[in-house]
């Protein structure tokens, strides 16, 4: 009879394996939560880096009227910290929150405007590149340590930035200055020897940064 088989716990086995099944869920679902609550902390902690770097002295260069400023460096670092979805969340939300007026762009400008000078490409251009530099950090920092994972992420860092940042800075100066594509190189050019030292700096940065905390982009 049925009886006996259910005092031995044969016939309660599924509900014992539906309760365990039940509690892995409610587990998982709470660990993605914590991940959510986290991921968006380290978006809006590398917002506000951006934005204090870009708020940090300009240099002026040239006649395009668009300054050296840290902003750059802050920008490598989201992605090559963040990775490629956080990083592009960080930049975009600085964007966003520069075009609805906040002055968080260089010089402390904001608004829609700034669309029509002559860093609108470079503006554009940053999540981009913090998505493109943080899909090769991701799979870099799985791979390599130490000066190898540094050499590596300045070449992606400078790779990437002349394979977005620029040719959009080159095409918004074209636009919105007026210039023509060759002018318009020949102003971008006194920006490459400063990309080229911050992304040093990001990619070293970077690196004292998964050796700290290695469970910030890596083991997800």
């Amino acid at each position: 009879m049925s009886t006996p088989a259910h005092a031995d716990g044969t016939a309660s086995a599924p509900l014992s394996a539906h309760a365990s099944t039940a509690d892995a869920s409610v587990a998982r679902s709470s660990l993605r939560a914590r991940w959510g609550a986290r991921d968006l902390a380290f978006v809006a902690v590398f917002t506000a880096l951006v934005a204090v770097m870009a708020a940090m002295p300009a240099i002026p260069v040239g006649g395009a009227g668009v300054p050296i400023t840290l902003q750059t460096l802050g920008i490598a670092l989201c992605g090559m910290v963040l990775g490629p979805a956080r990083g592009f969340l960080a930049c975009a939300l600085y964007l966003a929150l520069g075009l609805i007026g906040l002055p968080i762009f260089s010089n402390y400008s904001g608004g829609l405007g700034v669309l029509a000078g002559p860093s609108a490409g470079y503006l554009v251009a940053f999540p981009l590149y913090a998505l493109f530099v943080g899909m090769i950090a991701a799979w870099l920092v799985k791979r390599f340590r130490g000066w190898k994972l540094w050499a590596l992420l300045v070449v992606a860092g400078v790779v990437t930035s002349f394979l977005t940042v620029h040719p959009l800075g080159i095409a918004g100066m074209a636009v919105n200055l007026g210039l023509t594509v060759p002018q318009a190189v020949v102003a971008d050019m006194p920006f490459w020897p400063g990309d080229i030292l911050k992304n040093v700096a990001a990619a070293a940065l970077a690196v004292v940064v998964h050796r700290a905390f290695p469970g910030v982009l890596v083991r997800r």
